[in-house]
């Protein structure tokens, strides 16, 4: 499979598994019916249209356009990943930050003013495999878009890869619907660390938009916030591997999963 994509080894794979090309990287969307698989798709490809920063018309790209001018009226998909990122912002004391810390979003109605331009790529792709899965209505599936991922209704051997060397860095069968999402400086350039030993962190949850929010955010963190933001959120999973090959795993990660291997030794920091 391709590297971006985490769910490596397919054994438990479902019916009609596609490979697509969206919201500039690879998605495999895995549901039991073809039809639907690709009704999903061009429910993801409507989606990027509105939520998309590089598409000139798209909901986000007016946003932008009327920073600090005006709120515009958009639509109920880009109204609910806004107000997500606030309630992240929130939760992570402002290290999740759609403006990159630059200004301010407010939700009017059905409205949104925004006083400098915003960029979803820290949530847009979680959110997207959210709302896919509510879409899709499917009682089984699986969904991922770059390093975000969502697996439902049955078990899968999924697949963290490992950021020092080639290959996964442990394998696991979920024991009950969840969302991966990893983050890393490989993925978005634009972080700001302030944990300089921290390579990748994995967020694993219940919900995709708030794990791809909490890992974008957590990875900015210094390490003391992050060990904080773990104690207020038990129910969030996280793997944190640092340059030396050392891992961080709390006790969330291994709540959703029945099975945890690891392809090699790496030892555990506090």
């Amino acid at each position: 499979m391709l590297r971006l994509v985490f769910a490596l080894l397919f054994t438990f794979a479902l019916s009609a598994e596609k490979v697509f090309y969206l919201m500039g990287t690879y998605a495999v969307i895995d549901l039991p019916d073809e039809r639907k698989v690709y009704e999903t798709y061009f429910y993801l490809r409507n989606l990027e249209d509105k939520l998309s920063t590089f598409m000139e018309n798209s909901e986000v790209s007016l946003i932008n356009k009327n920073a600090g001018v005006r709120a515009v009226e958009v639509s109920e998909e880009t109204l609910r990943v806004i107000e997500a990122s606030l309630i992240a912002k929130e939760k992570t004391y402002g290290y999740f930050d759609v403006t990159l810390g630059r200004g301010e979003v407010k939700v009017e109605g059905t409205r949104v003013f925004a006083s400098a331009s915003i960029d979803l790529g820290g949530i847009g792709k979680g959110y997207a495999i959210e709302r896919a899965y509510e879409f899709a209505g499917t009682s089984q599936g699986f969904i991922s878009i770059g390093g975000d991922m969502k697996v439902w209704g049955h078990k899968r051997v999924l697949a963290i890869r490992d950021p020092l060397r080639e290959g996964p860095l442990l394998q696991m069968i979920n024991a009950k619907d969840l969302c991966l999402s990893t983050s890393g400086n490989y993925f978005k350039e634009h972080i700001k660390q302030e944990d300089p030993e921290l390579v990748q962190i994995t967020v694993v949850f219940t919900d995709c938009t708030f794990a791809d929010a909490f890992a974008t955010a957590l990875f900015a963190m210094p390490r003391d916030l992050r060990r904080k933001f773990y104690r207020e959120n038990p129910n969030v999973g996280v793997l944190e591997v640092f340059e030396d090959g050392s891992l961080y795993i709390n006790s969330a990660f291994f709540e959703y999963f029945e099975v945890v291997k690891f392809k090699k030794k790496s030892g555990l920091k506090k």
